[in-house]
């Protein structure tokens, strides 16, 4: 079988022009979580729950499916491979019914709902199958590598239309971007160990295509967990995030900034005024210390934090002990010279969790020395971190914390969230209780 060309064949339609493309991409994006939501919220009423708890175990179990990446649409659309998946979303949130219903309707809301999403799921993915076959749902797709694997792929995908992958090979990984870009590639399979691979990826990162790997371990007849994999024709393929938001995650990770610093300041709102009073009346300068810092996408923002020192340090890299007032130096063991950053997530400024945000001069210099520290950009600088948790703050190594930070990013989740901001709770205390020890000796 002879593949066209991609350096020389006409582009594919855009999404605008081809209404199949446009429809396969809706279904992947807001369709197949929209389904699933309707499907909990109109099933689970026959146990008889009331409308609070309807709502509430629709919501657990929709987060559920989301940080199983239930709701990325996969090239292999087989139900069967997904009940174990859906039934762990469908008992899951079955624990919050427990003291409000009986065994019988906790049970029934259970099997309701795992039933609803199997039945509707295999529905809509027969209607998928049916325009795949049909050749209206096609999804342009571009086969890299030099590997004879990827040639037999590239025949799979064109034998067999119920994957809905309409493919091109391209031998040369060099010429990735420039592909992806001109023939409006919407879907890449990477197959082989050629070195220029990872350069050809990363160059293609910006681009709107998702990317799946073919693992070679099946060759070793050895496996991967299949909760995670794709496939097609049976080859495992390993689909990869550019990282972990998403526009559905942004919108979760930023209602929950608002709601949990909003909060924060309601709770905290007093000791922050006596702390800022306290501030004011013991030093030479104001008591708000503003530093400017580089956050999401290179931009600037002012980070407001309690004032420790008198006086400007201008760009020292950490400040010491001997350089903090006696209550700055309080403040800093105890991190509550941090407070005020609440105001910062609060207006979007920084999130509750993400990489620590640094000083524009830090920034550059280290954008030139340390590979990937850029990546950390990707989102919002955080109030705390993965780093940070790992004890990873101050004057501790850079390369270390790029590791950490790059890996939250790229596997972020609202679980993720909660357990670094638990971490951060605790050190904090325990910081809290060693000073106030200290103090009592």
């Amino acid at each position: 079988m002879s593949m066209t060309d991609p350096a020389v064949a006409q582009p594919w339609p855009l999404a605008a022009g081809n209404p199949g493309l446009r429809v396969r991409r809706q279904v992947g994006g807001w369709v197949l979580p929209a389904v699933d939501f309707v499907v909990l919220l109109l099933l689970i009423p026959v146990a008889g729950a009331n409308w609070l708890l309807d709502a509430g175990y629709a919501l657990v179990a929709f987060a559920v499916l989301a940080a199983q990446g239930q709701h990325r649409l996969r090239i292999c659309l087989r139900v069967s491979d997904q009940l174990p998946q859906l039934a762990v979303a469908a008992g899951a949130p079955l624990v919050m019914l427990l003291p409000w219903l009986s065994g019988g309707a906790v049970l029934l809301t259970g099997a309701s709902a795992f039933a609803g999403l199997a039945v509707v799921r295999g529905g809509l993915y027969a209607v998928l199958r049916g325009g795949y076959r049909r050749g209206v749902l096609g999804e342009p797709t571009l086969i890299v590598g030099s590997d004879p694997l990827a040639g037999e792929i590239a025949e799979m995908a064109a034998e067999h239309p119920e994957f809905g992958l309409r493919p091109r090979l391209l031998e040369r990984p060099g010429e990735l971007a420039e592909v992806v870009a001109a023939q409006r590639i919407t879907r890449v399979l990477v197959c082989g160990d050629d070195p220029d691979l990872v350069t050809a990826i990363r160059a293609a990162r910006p681009l709107p295509a998702d990317v799946c790997v073919v693992p070679r371990l099946h060759e070793l007849g050895m496996a991967l967990p299949r909760a995670g994999l794709d496939e097609i024709w049976g080859v495992p393929l390993i689909p990869l995030r550019r990282f972990g938001h998403g526009r559905a995650g942004e919108l979760v990770k930023r209602g929950t900034d608002v709601v949990l610093s909003g909060l924060m300041l309601l709770v905290f709102g007093p000791l922050l005024l006596v702390l800022t009073a306290v501030v004011a009346l013991g030093g030479r300068d104001r008591a708000f210390f503003r530093q400017v810092r580089v956050t999401r996408a290179d931009r600037i923002s002012e980070v407001i934090k309690l004032r420790t020192v008198d006086g400007d340090l201008g760009q020292t890299w950490a400040v010491t002990a001997d350089q903090c007032t006696a209550l700055g130096r309080w403040l800093r063991g105890t991190h509550l010279d941090e407070l005020p950053q609440l105001i910062n997530v609060l207006r979007g400024d920084m999130s509750l969790v993400g990489p620590r945000p640094e000083r524009p001069c830090y920034a550059v210099r280290f954008g030139r020395e340390i590979p990937r520290y850029e990546d950390r950009h990707r989102v919002r600088g955080g109030m705390t971190g993965w780093a940070q948790v790992q004890g990873l703050h101050g004057d501790t190594s850079i390369p270390d914390r790029v590791r950490f930070d790059n890996q939250y990013v790229e596997y972020w989740s609202p679980w993720w969230d909660a357990v670094i901001v638990a971490r951060t709770a605790g050190i904090v205390l325990r910081a809290g209780l060693r000073r106030a020890h200290r103090c009592g000796k």
